[in-house]
């Protein structure tokens, strides 16, 4: 009987020292399991905080234009950007511990567990804000035994790797808040219309309790309800010493005003021109598309809204609402390059190809300007003359002949300057001017002014028969308004991610291309369309807005079978404008054909509006201004009848008097006496004084 006892004492014995072999056994599997996971997550770093945020667009004064989202408001703001109220309840209800534990609240952990086990039913929670913030970025909220442990080792990770202020503003700036509203910032101005660093306590104790269950505790679905999960915070917030029992007794007490409302704007404003960011952003900045959408990017754009909503109330006002005319419109700043407003069509929802930026189209006499700068090179002034005759040309080479026309058949039949024929766009003398220098000096020069649309080298593209595109025609405008310096079109000023950090700035670089003397030569050249001393045997082709404008102006109009255009500009503004069919359907109406310069005419004097007026002025060396007949280019007398003041780069003006008057001067005083009508543009410009 002993030798049992003492047999079953040894057999006890061998257990226990077993157990306690296969238990420390097992305590150390976990340690080492533990420690491998630590070391794992240490190996694995950081994990990324990015989650999807909606990207904000805005103007150049700061104004929000436009977001890109995928049906979830999200905005991130950093830690210093939210109401310490907020913060305080949001800690309190969530994880009073949060700023002394590393990831997991044991002892609330235990406490939970008990609570379920009396309860025989999960009824309390025990994850911590660390765990939430795991869950929100990189799990799915089922409950499997895989997201707990997941959800466990990317807490380890985040608390490994990130401060408890990273943790506890990404967690406020990702939790929902429901009705579409994802962190804190887009919550405070969804059901408060401020900003969440402008909370006041009430506000705040009641957006902290949302979370819980926002089809619940939201006071829009539930005021009631709210207001119950608002006083159970307040109580936590007196218990862990954020406030005092009175404070929470009087706010418990007080009113709220629900807004309800997403306060960004539901159709965002210029979306042709927003189109045209993303797409810089895209192959500019080399940004992917999810980023571009859901990157809780900050871009700040070129926009101006005042100029903006100027060209969309003169589309909409000179286009006949019936008609299916589209309209392409850019306006530049020639300084910079930076777009100020943009108009990619007359209706984006029925059709969102940007014309202003996709479309090629002919931009028929625009060209001319480009044609002669070229010719300026070569020695050309505007006092140049040619014949202005129908003219047939025949080649050598086997080409087929070519024969131009003016508008309406009207020739001068006789020698014109190039002063004039810029004016009146006589296509005799820019045909010639064009076979003269070459048929590729216009193609290398149009590259010259940036335009990258590739051009035929055939005789009909001195009257722009090859396809452009209206923002590279502002561009190329741009290098005669700022004196010829190279520009680019700038959509983007600054872009910014999610946490602020500015990952694009645009910096502000200039580079001559064009000699100043003679970009200032062809400008003054352009003040003549608007000009009645160049009047000869056709009008100047702006005739018919001039007495709409009331500020010194440079530009071009152009026509084709099916394309209207108007550029021109100020010292401020360029500004470039089509219209035509999307289907090339020739313009036949008179209205049709008008468009584009009434447009042009009433959108720079609206954008222009409280803006100094500025005349061209002269570069301080390399040009000579000295009166010249108009009809024939040569020097002034005081018997010729008209006499306009032009510029000449210096050397190239002319020195040979005009004759033709001498004979007249009895009649001299008379003609003299009917031009004291001046145009407006007399008074603004110096070198018609």
């Amino acid at each position: 009987m002993e030798i049992m006892t003492d047999h079953g004492f040894r057999k006890t014995i061998k257990y226990l020292r077993a157990f306690v072999i296969i238990s420390l056994i097992g305590m150390i599997c976990m340690l080492v399991l533990f420690l491998g996971v630590l070391a794992y997550a240490k190996i694995l770093g950081a994990p990324p905080l990015a989650v999807p945020q909606s990207t904000l667009f805005f103007a150049d004064d700061g104004t929000l234009i436009g977001e890109s989202h995928s049906g979830q408001k999200r905005y991130w703001v950093g830690l210093n950007d939210i109401s310490p109220n907020l913060v305080n309840a949001t800690v309190s209800i969530e994880d009073k511990n949060f700023f002394q534990h590393h990831g997991f609240d044991y002892k609330r952990i235990a406490g939970a567990v008990l609570a379920d086990i009396q309860a025989f039913s999960k009824v309390q929670g025990a994850s911590t804000i660390t765990q939430q913030y795991a869950r929100n970025l990189f799990l799915e909220h089922d409950k499997t035994w895989k997201r707990k442990i997941l959800e466990a080792f990317y807490t380890i990770r985040l608390e490994m790797n990130y401060s408890k202020q990273d943790i506890l503003e990404g967690y406020l700036n990702t939790i929902y808040y429901g009705n579409s509203a994802y962190g804190i910032e887009a919550a405070s101005h969804y059901y408060f219309g401020k900003k969440a660093v402008d909370l006041d306590l009430n506000e705040a104790t009641m957006l902290a309790g949302i979370p819980k269950g926002p089809g619940i505790y939201s006071p829009l679905t539930s005021m009631e309800n709210a207001k119950r999960r608002q006083a159970i915070i307040l109580q936590t917030m007196v218990k862990n010493g954020f406030i005092k029992k009175d404070t929470a007794k009087t706010v418990a007490k007080q009113p709220l005003t629900i807004v309800g409302v997403h306060t960004t704007p539901k159709v965002k404003l210029a979306p042709y021109f927003q189109d045209a960011v993303k797409n810089a952003l895209k192959n500019q900045l080399h940004l992917d598309d999810r980023t571009i959408a859901l990157g809780g990017l900050k871009v700040f754009t070129t926009l101006n809204l005042k100029q903006q909503k100027a060209a969309e109330k003169q589309v909409q006002q000179y286009v006949a609402s019936s008609s299916e005319i589209q309209v392409g419109l850019v306006a530049m700043d020639p300084k910079n390059g930076y777009v100020r407003a943009m108009i990619g069509g007359r209706d984006y929802e029925k059709s969102p190809f940007n014309r202003a930026v996709q479309a090629v189209r002919q931009p028929g006499s625009t060209i001319k300007p480009l044609l002669y700068y070229s010719a300026l090179e070569h020695g050309f002034t505007p006092s140049s003359t040619m014949r202005s005759e129908f003219t047939t040309f025949h080649f050598d080479d086997g080409q087929a002949d070519y024969t131009p026309h003016n508008f309406n058949n009207k020739y001068a039949d006789g020698e014109i300057t190039l002063a004039q024929a810029l004016a009146v766009s006589d296509n005799i003398f820019a045909v010639k001017t064009h076979l003269f220098l070459g048929e590729d000096s216009l193609i290398e020069m149009a590259k010259k002014f940036g335009i990258s649309t590739n051009m035929a080298q055939v005789p009909s593209l001195a009257l722009g028969t090859s396809g452009v595109r209206v923002i590279e025609m502002a561009n190329a405008y741009s290098l005669f308004a700022n004196g010829g310096k190279r520009v680019n079109p700038t959509l983007i000023t600054r872009v910014e991610d999610y946490n602020g950090n500015v990952i694009f700035e645009k910096k502000d670089r200039t580079e001559k291309v064009l000699n100043p003397a003679r970009a200032f030569v062809m400008t003054q050249m352009l003040t003549g369309i608007f000009d009645k001393k160049l009047n000869g045997y056709a009008k100047v082709t702006g005739s018919t807005i001039i007495d709409d404008l009331t500020r010194p102006y440079a530009g071009k109009s152009g026509s084709t079978e099916t394309d209207s255009w108007m550029i021109g500009y100020s010292p401020q503004l360029v500004t470039a404008v089509w219209a035509g069919y999307d289907i090339g359907k020739p313009l036949e109406l008179t209205a049709e054909k008008t468009y584009a310069k009434n447009i042009w005419a009433n959108f720079m004097e609206e954008a222009l509006q409280g803006k100094p007026v500025k005349a061209f002025k002269p570069p301080k060396e390399g040009v000579v201004g000295v009166y010249v007949n108009p009809e024939n280019g040569k020097l002034a007398t005081k018997d010729c009848p008209v006499r306009r003041f032009t510029y000449f780069v210096a050397g190239t003006e002319p020195t040979e008097y005009c004759t033709d008057h001498l004979k007249n001067s009895d009649a001299a005083p008379a003609k003299q006496k009917d031009n004291k009508k001046v145009p407006w543009y007399k008074k603004l410009m110096p070198w018609n004084h």
